[in-house]
């Protein structure tokens, strides 16, 4: 399965993601937007197929949102996707897609939701804060000792 990850790596919850991915086994393809830039075509499709607007996916937090303007709601979806396309970090993140669909991964955990498999042990983040917890699975041992 091909999976893409549109991904900051200055991003604690994009960081996070990508280590998910990983944990469950996939090499992904990441792709560092904020270098690389969007397009007008790539965005439309990309939350069309999330199923939300430029205004569900406008970064607030760390981001020049709110001193371009971009917060009152009278801002137009049009002139969200254009100042989105001037200013790559206005795009919130990771967006995943899989064969599974596409999906704006906040909070992390989200991306399950696009994975064939999951990670079979809890994931740490580089701070060693548990991002997914996974429980063990029962394996007989105590079954064996009773009989």
């Amino acid at each position: 399965m091909t999976i893409t990850i549109y991904h900051n790596p200055d991003c604690g919850t994009s960081r996070n993601v990508l280590s998910i991915i990983r944990a469950a086994g996939y090499d992904p393809v990441v792709k560092l937007y904020i270098d690389t830039g969007w397009t007008k075509a790539k965005l439309s499709k990309m939350f069309a197929a999330a199923e939300i607007t430029p205004r569900q996916a406008l970064r607030i937090s760390k981001s020049p949102a709110k001193e371009l303007g971009l917060t009152d709601p009278s801002v137009s979806d049009k002139e969200l996707l254009k100042a989105m396309l001037a200013h790559p970090v206005l795009v919130n993140r990771p967006f995943v897609q899989t064969g599974f669909g596409t999906k704006l991964c906040r909070p992390a955990e989200i991306v399950l939701d696009l994975l064939e498999n999951n990670p079979q042990s809890t994931v740490y983040s580089e701070t060693g804060d548990v991002i997914l917890e996974v429980e063990a699975e029962t394996t007989g041992l105590w079954s064996d000792l009773d009989s």
